[in-house]
């Protein structure tokens, strides 16, 4: 048995049936790369795109004198995001990549974690919008439990309908949650003896996990006053040697924890895209009704892999949320749930890797790009600001294109928008697959190229051939 695609083939040798070398040193490159394990290549993806990322940002801004403080807060802002990111894309590849769920309702669901933690933890009094006070570590799981239980109430009517009908529920319902929580119905409701709510469009302030996180890893208990832990020590005393501020060092702790989510959830997406389940996601996209015609529960399956995306949406929210310690329903735009299909377009969908590269991609160039480069261009250069574009325009005629570029200069940050079309434009044309969705992955997580022993003749022998 041969497999011919290489993506599927993580030991293939490097060399061709006769035993002769690579014809060629691209060849060659490509070979070795084919004789590494699959996760060291996905890895070496993930890591390549994030260096590439990081040199980019950091040559504009020491390049322009922004200096490093300006281009370490920018590697943050971009860690940070490109990690909430990737989580809630790694949550909707499990939807859309792999078993052909169309949903458009993922702020939705991130609302629902976001704001299940934010009524838990919020302090009891001294709030406009006060909770139930509890700690973090019982706010955070029910949080994302209750994400996961409102996909379950979304997906069992759904069941009925497929792709775009199914599309429109989703977005429906993420709409009519935002709008609840938007309401001033249940802005204020006196509930188990206290007085919780939405908060209606004031929102919700409750502990910043970006600080809470953090301390709990620096010192005992959380709790400054009780003196640092042993991890605390060692990178108090380096930070302190360095001078980087104690906030500073909070927020990257934090920035760190959501890594350490994406890596938990990448590995848990890849054991289920290649066990027996996941071989029911991908067969389920492609025909359900031959999946269904096998004896298989393909509504059962689905609910299942439905109910799982829902809760990572969830915990994408609430960490996402979780830095600003507040939450209100205009964090939850339609607008939100297409930024996360871009990300997955441009990585390529069905690729767990490619979810993650995508969001780097999105997050560092797409979004924070086009802002960062106006911030370089306006300390470095200034530029006349026209008010309109037709004062910009009319300065051409006097053969003066300063009035134009800056004006260009000061609508970048509204200009990215543009880009995003441009950039799934020429996808659409040059790589409708993504960036990496042209990988197949292994339908089985052993290799099927391996050589098995024969009790008979081989074809050298003049036996059969056994292909």
């Amino acid at each position: 048995m041969t497999v011919d695609d290489p993506d599927t083939d993580p030991d293939r040798p490097a060399t061709d049936g006769s035993g002769a070398a690579p014809a060629s040193p691209l060849e060659g490159a490509a070979a070795v790369t084919e004789s590494r394990p699959r996760w060291q290549v996905d890895l070496g993806y993930i890591v390549l795109t994030t260096i590439g990322i990081y040199v980019l940002i950091t040559a504009l801004g020491l390049l322009t004198g922004l200096g490093f403080g300006g281009v370490f807060r920018q590697l943050q802002t971009v860690t940070f995001l490109a990690a909430a990111y990737a989580l809630v894309v790694l949550a909707l590849n499990l939807h859309w990549g792999y078993t052909g769920l169309f949903n458009i309702g993922v702020a939705g669901f991130m609302a629902v974690g976001a704001y299940g933690m934010a009524i838990l933890t919020a302090p009891t009094e001294g709030t406009t919008t006060p909770g139930l006070g509890l700690p973090m570590w019982v706010g955070i799981p029910v949080g994302v439990a209750l994400a996961g239980l409102v996909g379950l109430i979304v997906v069992l009517p759904a069941l009925r309908i497929r792709a775009d009908y199914f599309a429109i529920v989703t977005l429906a319902f993420a709409e009519v949650i935002r709008l609840t929580i938007n309401s001033g119905a249940l802005a204020d409701v006196d509930a188990f003896g206290r007085q919780l709510g939405t908060g209606g469009g004031r929102g919700i302030n409750f502990p910043l996990l970006e600080h809470a996180i953090p301390r709990w890893v620096l010192y005992e208990g959380g709790d400054p006053a009780q003196g640092a832990t042993f991890v605390g020590v060692q990178v108090l005393t380096v930070t302190n040697r360095l001078g980087i501020e104690r906030t500073v060092v909070e927020s990257a702790i934090y920035t760190s924890v959501l890594v350490g989510l994406v890596a938990v959830v990448f590995v848990l997406s890849v054991r289920t895209a290649n066990s027996p389940f996941g071989r029911l996601l991908k067969g389920i996209r492609e025909d359900e009704l031959a999946t269904k015609s096998l004896g298989k529960n393909t509504d059962l399956v689905k609910i299942k892999v439905f109910v799982l995306g829902c809760a990572i949406m969830g915990l994408a929210g609430i960490f996402w949320q979780g830095r600003n310690g507040y939450v209100d329903p205009d964090a939850f735009l339609p607008i939100i749930t297409f930024y996360i299909f871009i990300a997955l377009i441009i990585g390529g969908s069905g690729s767990n890797t490619g979810s993650v590269v995508g969001a780097l991609v999105f997050a560092g160039v797409l979004f924070e790009g086009p802002p960062y480069v106006q911030r370089i261009i306006n300390q470095v250069i200034d530029l006349p600001r026209p008010t309109t574009i037709y004062d910009a325009v009319v300065a051409l005629g006097s053969f003066d294109p300063l009035p134009l570029v800056g004006y260009t200069v000061g609508q970048l940050a509204n200009l990215r928008f543009v880009l995003f079309g441009v950039i799934l434009i020429l996808l659409m044309i040059y790589r409708p697959d993504g960036l990496l969705g042209h990988r197949d992955e292994p339908a089985s997580p052993l290799d099927l190229r391996a050589e098995r022993p024969t009790d008979g003749p081989s074809s050298v022998d003049g036996g059969d051939d056994d292909e």
